[in-house]
């Protein structure tokens, strides 16, 4: 598994698919209908972020439905949110949204811009969506702001030609990827020994791979995150505590609050470190593209956990419909979602173009690729999808700022009850009717 650093540095284009009829256009029935015109910005997830690739997506839809126009735009996890909120205030939204219930029901949604598809869970075909990532879709009132399509579980990676070397590699167990917060103590400190200055990053310079770091802190000691109802951050616990204090004081391990998610995969990558915390199977295939002579090999990992009881963070992807307050658009925009997701072998590629996993029980999709088997062991450590719990946004924010806190060697006790009050107070204030 040889790879280097390409995620997360997509440059935003765009480009319009037109199709050669005038405004008026036969629909797929043959009927004659003005034509609709559609945006899609897309956040890159997999292939969904590749211009290209949504190229042949979008033909594929517009040869069956001429009368739909799609303009399609590509986002960056660095800037898109600004984008997104600049279009939000002063005007520009797209119609189509492809990115997470984190940003579409917990943020967007929650603020009352998007579309409830309620009637396109109805369909038939949305009873094989597993129950798990149905309950992360929609908010406390039943409304459903995403269509989901794919799914993945982010894990950790570490460095194995540096781990052999330093015997670090007795405290992993390589057939099921997993290791104990004894092991990772042992492991740090037998790096260090071998000369390793900086074992690990917390980075903590934005939200940017922020999943890595707080199932990093919540796996350690078995902590939360929130509570299992999604109303309240349970942050500030004994459990949580203890795992930054441990953070803090184990040699080898540095809080960063000048890197995010991107720059420490950077680093290691280049083997400045000997793991990251910023990792899913999406790194490992662009890593191969990007870097095949990388001299070192990456080895996945669950994080570390006291109670072989390991719950990684989550990641579900799908389609969300911004409103605009044109019916006719909102009426196509889930023509477009059903198109892409209602057949089965429509929807197979839509999430083979992810590079990650159904939302359904399809368990041969990948059975002849050995990258995506090897990255499967993951899926059964999946932990609660708490990114739906109101006030998502201001607790993202408030996350690494506690982290950066923790680095400068405040008081741990008091800057997690202060995250906790923050996050419970923006929950409190975002709940809606």
């Amino acid at each position: 598994m040889k790879k280097f650093l390409s995620l997360l540095l997509c440059v935003s284009l765009v480009l319009c698919f037109c199709s050669c009829a005038d405004n008026e256009a036969p629909d797929k029935a043959g009927t004659e209908a003005r034509k609709t015109e559609l945006t899609l910005w897309t956040y890159p997830v997999g292939g969904w972020g590749n211009m290209s690739t949504l190229s042949t997506l979008a033909a594929s839809f517009q040869k069956d439905y001429p009368n739909i126009g799609v303009t399609i735009k590509t986002l960056d996890y660095t800037n898109g949110d600004s984008e997104v909120e600049t279009a939000i205030n002063e005007g520009g939204l797209p119609d189509l949204i492809f990115e997470g219930p984190e940003r579409l029901v917990a943020n967007w949604g929650d603020r009352g811009l998007m579309v409830d598809l309620a009637d396109i869970w109805d369909d038939a075909v949305s009873g094989e969506i597993y129950d798990s990532v149905r309950v992360a879709c929609h908010d406390s009132a039943g409304r459903y702001y995403i269509y989901p399509v794919c799914m993945t579980t982010h894990c950790m990676a570490i460095n194995r030609d540096l781990f052999e070397a330093a015997g670090a590699w007795q405290y992993i167990d390589e057939e099921n990827h997993t290791w104990t917060t004894d092991g990772f103590i042992s492991a740090v400190e037998a790096l260090k020994k071998y000369g390793v200055e900086n074992v690990a990053s917390v980075y903590c310079g934005g939200q940017g791979g922020d999943q890595g770091t707080r199932a990093l802190v919540n796996n350690l000691y078995s902590g939360s995150f929130t509570n299992p109802g999604h109303t309240k951050y349970t942050f500030d616990s004994e459990a949580n505590i203890r795992a930054l204090e441990l953070l803090r004081r184990l040699d080898g391990i540095n809080f960063d609050p000048d890197i995010a998610g991107a720059d420490e995969l950077e680093k290691f990558c280049n083997g400045e470190l000997a793991m990251s915390f910023c990792w899913n199977v999406s790194m490992e295939i662009n890593q191969t593209i990007s870097n095949p002579n990388l001299d070192f090999d990456i080895f996945p990992m669950t994080f570390p956990t006291d109670d072989g009881d390991f719950n990684l963070q989550g990641g579900i992807w799908g389609f969300g419909i911004f409103d605009n307050g044109d019916a006719d658009k909102i009426e196509a925009a889930k023509t477009f979602i059903r198109y892409m997701t209602d057949d089965s072998s429509r929807y197979t590629r839509s999430v083979l173009t992810s590079t990650y996993w159904p939302v359904r029980d399809m368990p041969d999709i990948y059975v002849n690729d050995k990258n995506m088997m090897e990255y499967s062991i993951f899926q059964q450590y999946m932990g609660d999808y708490y990114q739906v719990t109101p006030g998502w946004a201001e607790a993202r924010t408030a996350w690494w700022n506690m982290l950066q806190r923790v680095g400068n060697g405040e008081d741990i006790a008091g800057v997690v009850a202060e995250f906790a009050e923050k996050a419970n107070s923006a929950a409190n204030q975002s709940l809606r009717p």
